[in-house]
């Protein structure tokens, strides 16, 4: 709880992955890779309630060992094609207590720790705000981005007016990076989206505690800048 208010942290982890099999469970640096998020959640000064939805039992029964819920995700919400927030939806219709506010914790985010999820509650506070998403500043900017031509033509590929300029004198542009969202119970269910209209805003990350594991190479990174860390 946070100024009277309460805070559910919901960590989605379906058992299926096609780019990277099986990855929410996948040995990183000594841990499941879940239990990154999870232990963040329960460092947390600020959470009431922490709960896992997975249709995977192995996922489940290791979510078990870390005293936090557990919710059976049915399959229709285990495909593909199933979206965040049906199973958000289905989380907050099978439990009994009602929070204020829903914070989506990805388990595939490992490096955003409790700090990060302490400082976007604070900032979600401080903005009398109805939703805040975390951010990170963009690897390259978008300005050097184009699309191509089966010819492979460069013609037109950039605009004129950053032509010669350094990267570092462009603008700087931010993405969502998946680690945090955070949203008014009511407004998400009314919206039917974390990503609400209006009185949303960002909670900055570096981008080295940004990395969202979809790949091969993003889990390898991970490990990487874990390892570095201890």
């Amino acid at each position: 709880m946070y100024k009277n208010k309460t805070f559910l942290a919901i960590i989605p982890a379906r058992g299926g992955s096609k780019r990277l099999p099986r990855k929410n469970i996948l040995d990183l640096c000594g841990k499941p890779l879940i239990v990154h998020t999870i232990e963040a959640g329960l460092k947390s000064k600020y959470l009431d309630n922490i709960i896992v939805s997975s249709d995977d039992s192995e996922i489940l029964e290791i979510s078990k060992k870390y005293k936090v819920g557990t919710i059976i995700r049915p399959n229709e919400l285990s495909s593909d094609t199933a979206t965040t927030f049906d199973t958000i939806k289905h989380t907050i219709e099978n439990i009994k207590k009602k929070y204020d506010y829903i914070i989506l914790l990805q388990p595939t985010s490992p490096l955003r720790t409790e700090k990060h999820i302490d400082e976007a509650i604070e900032l979600l506070e401080e903005k009398n705000a109805d939703a805040v998403i975390s951010v990170c500043e963009t690897e390259h900017s978008p300005l050097w981005c184009n699309t191509l031509n089966n010819d492979l033509s460069m013609e037109n590929f950039l605009r004129e007016d950053i032509f010669n300029k350094r990267s570092q004198d462009l603008e700087k542009y931010y993405r969502l990076n998946g680690a945090i969202y955070i949203c008014k119970t009511n407004k998400l269910l009314e919206e039917e989206n974390l990503f609400l209209k209006e009185n949303i805003f960002a909670y900055k990350m570096d981008r080295k505690n940004s990395i969202d594991i979809d790949e091969e190479i993003d889990f390898l990174i991970s490990q990487e800048i874990l390892k570095s860390i201890k």
